[in-house]
């Protein structure tokens, strides 16, 4: 497929685009930042006539997407003051989303976030793993963003049957080089206690993001994307028991299982996550 793919300087960005170009797919980023290149094409993403002309085609660049793969945005609550969050990533979001069905494209994939689970869980869980099942919380304007995004999706999903809107709820993003950090969170079960003890690596998300594009079917769906372990060298069981002593455990868990329940990216597009911290 040709792909677009917004925010691909990212951390995240930078491991979807290598993962789609490994596995055969003509793929180009769009993004405002960057080192200038072939598979590069500068675009605010808060400019509806950059967005809708860049995924149209760009000359000496391409003619047009089968896909897009929205992951260009703030990305974390606080880096920037609350309204900038808002206007930037609601704006962008939308302007991504309705470009491309402008275009005809009926295939997008986009990084939603683990936040909208009710990060940082000041507020107990209403169970353990948790699940895409109960409603949205989110806590501060980043995922109420993030929420509303998955509202707009329902919404032109419903009015075109034939798209796909895939909202990937990632985890925290690690790439090797952070690993070296892990053995300081075993100090206190509280420090990573925020997001239960979840991450993703980057080489992971990739193939989620292929697995979505390869696999979701028309309308909207949303998954939590989670490696199959936590940070901790602890036991899942007992890290829930611990700082969760009133929460409820849906299901026996493994020494190590992710406390972010996967099982719904894994039934339904194939997610399989292959890297873990423990080797490294």
């Amino acid at each position: 497929m040709k792909i677009a793919v917004t925010g691909g300087s990212g951390k995240l960005g930078k491991n979807v685009v290598r993962g789609l170009a490994d596995a055969g797919h003509d793929v180009l980023n769009l993004d405002r930042a960057g080192e200038r290149s072939d598979g590069l094409v500068v675009v605010d993403l808060k400019d509806y006539g950059q967005v809708i002309d860049a995924i149209l085609g760009v000359d000496d660049r391409h003619s047009g997407f089968d896909a897009i793969v929205h992951l260009g945005a703030i990305p974390a609550p606080g880096i920037m003051p609350d309204v900038a969050t808002f206007h930037n990533n609601m704006l962008s979001t939308y302007n991504v989303f309705q470009a491309a069905r402008r275009a005809g494209i009926k295939k997008i994939v986009y990084a939603s976030s683990e936040t909208v689970l009710g990060l940082p869980f000041d507020i107990d869980p209403p169970y353990i793993p948790v699940d895409e099942q109960y409603p949205a919380r989110p806590e501060s304007t980043y995922s109420l963003v993030k929420h509303l995004e998955e509202q707009m999706a329902r919404e032109l999903t419903r009015w075109d049957r034939e798209l796909s809107i895939s909202a990937l709820r990632f985890s925290n993003v690690m790439d090797p080089e952070d690993y070296a950090n892990f053995s300081s969170f075993n100090q206190d079960a509280r420090l990573r206690k925020w997001n239960l003890w979840g991450y993703i690596d980057g080489r992971d998300g990739a193939q989620a993001v292929l697995r979505a594009l390869e696999n979701a079917q028309p309308g909207f769906e949303a998954f939590i994307i989670a490696a199959a372990d936590t940070v901790m060298s602890r036991s899942s069981t007992e890290l829930a028991a611990e700082v969760f002593p009133e929460v409820k455990l849906t299901k026996e868990l493994a020494e190590h299982e992710t406390l972010l329940s996967i099982d719904k990216a894994r039934r339904l597009l194939g997610f399989a996550p292959r890297h873990t911290w423990r080797d490294h």
